[in-house]
């Protein structure tokens, strides 16, 4: 039991960052449609700014921890909310009304140049950094000596995911942007005939997913002590994974889908293979898909006629 709560946190930390990435992949879906499978690069660009901003804090003389980690998350949070707002701007806005595949094969097309872009400008090599946050907890220790351990960084992670799941729900549940993007969602021609500017919410849609991603970005940079520039093509599968499970389309349904891809991993590596913890995650998709189409908390769409 003691090993199953040591994997069972190790699960949870994994899958808050799987969710905080599948969340910009079906808010995308909610409001516009189609898949934004240049999300996980997003993700990687908000790795790497992470990064890039700690270097330079750490090379002006500047030691106090709590002080490096706000201007590194806003730093990291408003470039690469840039970049989703540029790319929408650029690659989805002129193709939302063309042909179905069209976005789908810009997205494909950006992640690709975001992917060589870093290659190029970071190089090809993983960039580590040495263990910033450190310490922890211990919670128990067993007869036969095993230690279940609760780091810093593990509860920054977790906190850090249910702080911005509350506010990004009151985001969406109670402010007027949040109307918005509901009324989008439902139908986006009604709702400009209401006054809602369709363009400004698409993009806000964008900058709050990419917002987030760089969130996930710090928080992987954090909890694995590096970053590459593949590592948005993995984690952008697995969290396009979670969203689809959770029900893509359903914020809750994306963090729960997470938690879920994340547990599965932590668990199949722990206890059977780890080469072969992705074919246990997306065989396990499959069937729930099988059973349950729309996911574990998706909703059958209803066509308009």
């Amino acid at each position: 039991m003691d090993y199953f709560a040591q994997q069972l946190i190790n699960g949870l930390v994994l899958g808050s960052i799987y969710g905080l990435i599948a969340i910009g992949y079906t808010m995308v879906y909610g409001i516009v449609g189609m898949i934004n499978f240049a999300h996980g690069d997003i993700f990687m660009i908000g790795g790497f700014i992470a990064l890039i901003t700690f270097l330079i804090l750490i090379s002006l003389g500047l030691t106090a921890v709590p002080v490096i980690l706000l201007v590194v998350l806003l730093v990291s949070m408003a470039i690469t909310a840039l970049y989703g707002w540029t790319i929408e701007r650029i690659a989805y806005r002129p193709l939302r009304h063309s042909f179905r595949l069209a976005p789908m094969l810009s997205a494909i097309g950006m992640s690709f140049v975001l992917t060589n872009y870093s290659q190029v400008a970071q190089g090809a090599r993983v960039k580590p950094i040495p263990p910033f946050i450190t310490g922890g907890y211990t919670l128990h220790e067993s007869q036969d000596g095993f230690v279940i351990q609760l780091s810093n960084i593990q509860i920054m992670v977790v906190i850090t995911t249910i702080v911005l799941l509350a506010i990004f729900t009151w985001l969406v549940s109670r402010t007027r942007l949040g109307r918005d993007m509901r009324a989008c969602e439902q139908d986006q021609t009604m709702a400009a005939l209401l006054g809602v500017d369709v363009d400004r919410t698409i993009s806000m849609t964008f900058v709050i997913g990419a917002a987030l991603a760089a969130v996930a970005g710090l928080m992987y940079l954090l909890y694995y002590g590096l970053v590459d520039f593949f590592m948005g093509f993995v984690a952008g599968i697995k969290a396009f994974t979670a969203a689809v499970l959770g029900g893509i389309g359903s914020l809750p349904g994306a963090m729960l889908g997470g938690l879920a891809i994340g547990l599965i991993e932590t668990f199949w590596s722990a206890y059977f293979s780890v080469e072969y913890k992705d074919v246990a995650a997306f065989s396990i998709l499959i069937v729930v898909l099988i059973f349950m189409p729309t996911g574990l908390l998706g909703r059958p769409e209803v066509e308009k006629v």
